[in-house]
């Protein structure tokens, strides 16, 4: 049961913007960060390794000042946030 668990998922600041990403076809890096209410640089460290992970595909538009990220929920990551929360169902339930 916990190693169905997805250690890359299982941090709450990943899995928060999972759950974002899961319900929407893109978010902006502006939108998750006052979502979430994390730092510039703590979201996208963890925007990075969900994205090394292949658990979500970001879109830069622009340089500099004016820039801006979009973030998308990948097919493998979409399993693996699904799976991930069916682990979680099955040990919060005792199964």
């Amino acid at each position: 049961m916990i190693d169905d668990l997805d250690p890359v998922i299982h941090v709450p600041k990943r899995l928060a913007a999972m759950a974002v990403l899961a319900n929407a076809p893109s978010v902006s890096f502006r939108f998750l960060k006052d979502h979430l209410q994390l730092s510039e640089s703590d979201l996208s460290k963890q925007m990075s390794t969900l994205e090394a992970a292949g658990y979500v595909s970001s879109v830069k538009d622009g340089h500099g000042r004016g820039s801006s990220t979009t973030y998308r929920i990948t097919k493998a990551g979409q399993q693996a946030y699904d799976s991930h929360c069916a682990a979680l169902r099955a040990l919060i339930g005792g199964a």
